[in-house]
């Protein structure tokens, strides 16, 4: 078997002072990793250790990128669609029921969006995620959902 340690895709939020106040200290936190073993979703810096999230291949349907339109700019995130019946995942957005998360995002199934993460003081290199599941999970779609102008 090739070494695969190459195709590693790992993003890093950019340190900021308020994550040095907020007691995550000067480390470099990881916003998104995949994997031989899965996909780690980063937390918010704030509550990095608490929000944080790894989820393992078998657990994976397919990794999403899609679009939080907003009265400003949309927002970008990165999620796993899971199967059905995988446990119930730390973050941010865990606490949100389908009707809130219908409202914020209707193109994105509730789920989808508890596994999800702002792409947000971290940039994503789409041809970097693309090598990496290729390398760790061939086959598995990498999908772009695209929120329609409801104006």
């Amino acid at each position: 078997m090739p070494d695969s340690n190459h195709a590693v895709y790992e993003a890093y939020f950019t340190r900021s002072l308020f994550q040095l106040l907020s007691g995550a200290g000067w480390k470099r936190l990881v916003a998104f990793r995949v994997d031989g073993e899965g996909v780690l979703l980063g937390g918010a810096p704030a509550r990095y250790e608490a929000q944080k999230a790894f989820v393992p291949w078998g657990d994976i349907t397919s990794v999403v990128v899609w679009q939080q339109r907003m009265a400003g700019p949309a927002m970008d995130y990165i999620g796993v669609q899971r199967r059905a019946g995988a446990p119930r995942l730390p973050g941010m957005n865990s606490g949100l029921r389908q009707d809130q998360t219908a409202k914020l995002a209707p193109h994105v199934e509730h789920e989808l969006f508890l596994a999800s993460r702002p792409i947000n003081r971290w940039r994503l290199d789409p041809h970097g995620l693309r090598a990496a599941v290729d390398t760790f999970a061939p086959g598995l779609p990498v999908l772009v959902h695209e929120q329609q102008d409801t104006r």
